[in-house]
């Protein structure tokens, strides 16, 4: 009688260790979980801030293959200053709206890409890019991604990137850019100041 209950109390021991451990196992498990979805709204938010960037860099690419003479290289209503939303859908036209309305990014599942427009799936991401073009020949951009996250907590991602003129003016290029003979501003009476862009 006596090893009987020996046994059930070295039995009901061992259940009790093993239950232990199994929440462990449990609460670990729904970390786990838990800071894969952190982890995974970080992934998202990052890619979403670096796309920004790349539309601002897509808007000042477009200038500049359009030619000197033509447009800017920072010409545009979403490369002036303020807040501006644009995304993959956006039109490359000088006049185009691209306001902060502040709204969520909506993803279509079958193409993968995230815009502001369809009726695509609503997300839980904003992209608010703000544009500094205070400063002679850059523009200063801030992708800032925002998402509410787990428990309820806001969570944001701001890249930053500047983007610089780096090809001469042409009326101070030291080049007979359009034919004529004659060269820069002291040559050319349309040079009206050596930061002109076209010697026409």
């Amino acid at each position: 009688m006596k090893q009987k209950g020996q046994i059930l109390i070295e039995a009901l021991v061992a259940i009790t260790v093993a239950g232990v451990g199994l929440l462990g196992v449990f609460s670990l498990l729904t970390q786990s979980l838990g800071l894969n979805k952190v982890v995974s709204d970080q992934f998202v938010a990052s890619n979403l801030a670096m796309e920004g960037i790349e539309l601002v860099k897509n808007l000042i690419d477009n200038n500049v293959l359009q030619g000197s003479g033509f447009r800017a290289w920072n010409e545009g209503n979403c490369l002036t200053n303020g807040d501006h939303e644009i995304d993959i859908n956006y039109e490359y036209e000088l006049n185009s709206a691209c306001g902060d309305d502040n709204r969520f990014l909506n993803f279509d599942p079958s193409t993968g890409i995230y815009s502001y427009g369809g009726t695509e799936q609503s997300t839980r991401f904003r992209r608010k890019i703000k544009i500094d073009v205070s400063r002679a020949d850059e523009i200063q951009v801030n992708s800032i991604v925002t998402w509410t996250g787990r428990g309820g907590s806001a969570s944001d991602i701001n890249l930053e990137d500047h983007f610089f003129r780096w090809r001469p003016y042409q009326c101070n290029d030291g080049l007979d850019n359009n034919g004529n003979g004659l060269i820069d501003m002291a040559d050319i009476l349309k040079c009206f100041s050596p930061d002109a862009d076209t010697e026409n």
